[in-house]
């Protein structure tokens, strides 16, 4: 029984210390109670917590600011959990492939992967291949195209003028850290590309230090079109910022509007600061496990 926690340290009631190589799935990367974002927690809460997304505040531009120092992507959208990253990043692939693209209204398809795992709202769990998360829960949105992990021929195959995005894990966690084959991340984007099909990486458990790139991606030399966050995005202080999808450039990213996805408080300004001190805590071994 877990009492309290210090970098890669945990220390349960009877004082015993664990090196802690879950890192709480991700979600504290960074070290536990990393001392600059518990300072950026503390200070920002004796200022403002939350604004609502109708104002404008001081510490939604820096985050947006760091997000793009690391990445070097164009537009971010910040959401309360990773889950609904995921959920916004398959409305805005949608979007613009009906808007840009030319899809008919209705038929936009997009390609997942066996055994992923992107989260537990309804449209999510309806393209999962587990059981359990299916079981008595359906029916299940239309839409969805399921091809096996790391099999480039396959997706090569399931590609139709309908497809709109690939969506896939670079390492899928949830169903036992599985790595792809050597050159598949390489091949599917550039069978992406080819097809005009937006590559869209779910890097919520693999990102931000995790792997020893800061994206899983950058393995093979791999950007997505949409890139999507969340846990370690404020090393566990705050659950505010618990995703991001960060799209490379404005031309892939429109038609979105922001309110059309955002859900409760994702301009919490304590989620602004955690996530800002996080990005700047971030840098060679910082990673835990």
């Amino acid at each position: 029984m877990i009492e309290r926690a210090e970098g890669v340290w945990l220390y349960d009631i009877e004082g015993n210390r664990y090196l802690d190589c879950l890192a709480a799935y991700s979600a504290v990367n960074q070290g536990h109670c990393h001392p600059a974002i518990m300072k950026a927690m503390i200070e920002q809460a004796g200022k403002v917590t939350l604004t609502s997304r109708a104002f404008r505040n001081d510490q939604l531009p820096l985050l947006c600011k760091e997000l793009h120092n690391l990445t070097g992507f164009e537009m971010a959208l910040m959401m309360n959990s990773g889950v609904e990253a995921v959920e916004s990043a398959i409305k805005v692939a949608r979007k613009w492939n009906y808007t840009r693209k030319g899809i008919p209204s209705g038929q936009a398809e997009l390609i997942v992967c066996s055994n992923n795992f992107h989260g537990r709202t309804i449209s999510v769990v309806g393209f999962s291949s587990e059981p359990q998360y299916r079981d008595a829960f359906g029916p299940f949105q239309a839409g969805f195209k399921m091809i096996p992990f790391g099999d480039a021929q396959v997706l090569r195959r399931a590609i139709t003028a309908n497809t709109c995005a690939f969506l896939i894990e670079p390492i899928q966690g949830e169903a036992g850290v599985i790595l792809p084959p050597d050159g598949f991340l390489e091949e599917a984007a550039a069978l992406c590309r080819d097809h005009n099909v937006l590559l869209v990486a779910d890097e919520i458990q693999s990102g931000l230090g995790r792997t020893g790139k800061m994206f899983a991606c950058m393995h093979e030399f791999v950007m997505p079109d949409i890139l999507i966050l969340g846990k370690a995005l404020s090393g566990g202080f705050y659950p505010g910022v618990g995703g991001a999808f960060i799209a490379q450039d404005s031309e892939r990213a429109q038609p979105w509007r922001s309110w059309e996805h955002i859900w409760g408080k994702p301009s919490g300004l304590c989620d602004c600061a955690c996530g800002v001190a996080g990005d700047r805590g971030r840098g060679p071994g910082c990673a835990v496990g």
